[in-house]
């Protein structure tokens, strides 16, 4: 990936770019996950089932997914800061009009727009940040980026919900359209001109995993750890709501200490993946596995309830960070085509987590969507496993073999 020693621009503004592009992703993940913390007022507002209403999240991770490597390749001339500002307007536009949409069929639909913005943010956000810095500081301005998840799961889908009970959620979609709107304005001052320097055509892209078998494993981990992970935590609150009656103010503060453990987590990782990105990943799919069946047993008690989403939380914030390091490892040669597959499979996953668990939601009740969530986690938990094992396996065979060979 390319980055610059020497720039035209002061060590200030680089590091002021960072920040804008950090906020972006922000306003980015708590619009896609908004609808997590407000699945109850919107069905109810709409007249809809929660299952259907999941649908937001569903239709957002499928454009987000899908399209990113056409996107990416049909942008491949566009200055990155241009095609960021771009991204930003479009969010601000779809946030109003989610705010003022009289029917769910325009909401839907103008989540699925908004997924597409989505979607290539992730995968030129973090290049352009490593892009704004000298080389020697590329790494510390990507993990800064990165850290915008965590502020996104302490502060922004909380403080969402929170605005919804203070008012409505048409009120807290346009809040989010004004926020969207000073990010869009903090990006246009502070990010210099970023010509495209590192575009990948869209065969190359789909072509990658067929010749990168180490590559191919960690997105099959990843499918499988983020179908379970989000199809159980976009029906938390339902499922709250069933099981221990919890109230929205309870809600809001549960989702904060989950955050609050994601950012836990990902602190705990920075220092564990430079070690072992699997490893690291393998203790945090085991804390995703015992935190959701926690919740299945103990959350009846809200004490039991902050235990398990704290576990979750920081298990997630050490899977998170991991499988991103996994991804490098397996591909440091083709990085950003390696990126936009992940951003693919990724947000696809969370589509499809989130339709999965409206059909069990609608039909089996909340509390089999929680099942769902750890069967999947435990099916990439023993995938991990076996890849782990098989690599071992390999470096010890290539070990043996002679020198000639």
């Amino acid at each position: 990936m390319a980055t610059h020693d020497r720039h035209p621009h002061s060590t200030l503004r680089s590091w002021l770019g960072v920040s804008a592009i950090t906020a972006s992703l922000f306003v980015f993940l708590t619009t896609e996950l908004m609808p997590v913390g407000l699945l109850t007022p919107i069905s109810t507002s709409l007249r809809i089932s929660v299952g259907i209403a999941g649908l937001m999240v569903t239709l957002y991770g499928v454009s987000a997914g899908i399209g990113v490597p056409f996107i990416v390749a049909w942008t491949r001339r566009v200055n990155r800061r241009v095609l960021l500002s771009t991204l930003l307007a479009i969010l601000t536009l779809g946030n109003v009009i989610t705010a003022i949409s009289p029917n769910y069929p325009l909401v839907l639909t103008t989540r699925l727009i908004m997924g597409f913005a989505s979607g290539v943010f992730w995968a030129i956000g973090v290049s352009m940040a490593m892009r704004l810095v000298p080389g020697r500081h590329a790494s510390r301005a990507a993990a800064i980026v990165m850290s915008g998840i965590s502020i996104a799961a302490v502060v922004g889908i909380p403080l969402g919900t929170v605005m919804e009970s203070l008012t409505d959620w048409h009120t807290t979609f346009l809040v989010w359209a004004g926020l969207s709107a000073l990010v869009f304005l903090a990006v246009v001052t502070t990010i210099p001109s970023l010509p495209s320097t590192n575009a990948v055509s869209v065969r190359e892209v789909f072509g990658l995993p067929l010749k990168n078998v180490r590559l191919r494993l960690v997105l099959c981990i990843v499918v499988l750890f983020v179908l379970g992970h989000f199809g159980a935590y976009t029906f938390v609150r339902p499922y709250l709501e069933h099981s221990a009656s919890a109230t929205p103010f309870f809600i809001t503060m549960v989702l904060m200490v989950y955050g609050a453990g994601g950012a836990a987590g990902n602190f705990i990782a920075g220092y564990t993946v430079n070690k072992s990105s699997r490893g690291s990943f393998i203790v945090g799919c085991v804390g995703l596995v015992v935190s959701l069946l926690l919740l299945l047993t103990i959350a009846h008690a809200e004490a039991g309830s902050i235990t398990a989403l704290i576990l979750w939380g920081a298990s997630f914030g050490v899977v998170q960070l991991s499988q991103i390091n996994m991804t490098q490892a397996a591909a440091p040669d083709t990085f950003e085509a390696a990126m936009s597959l992940n951003t693919m499979a990724y947000n696809t996953s969370i589509a499809l987590g989130a339709l999965f668990g409206g059909l069990f939601a609608d039909h089996l009740g909340v509390a089999s969507v929680v099942w769902f969530g750890v069967a999947l986690t435990a099916a990439s938990l023993l995938l991990a496993l076996v890849a782990r094992q098989k690599t071992s396996r390999t470096v010890r065979t290539d070990a043996l073999e002679p020198v000639g060979k």
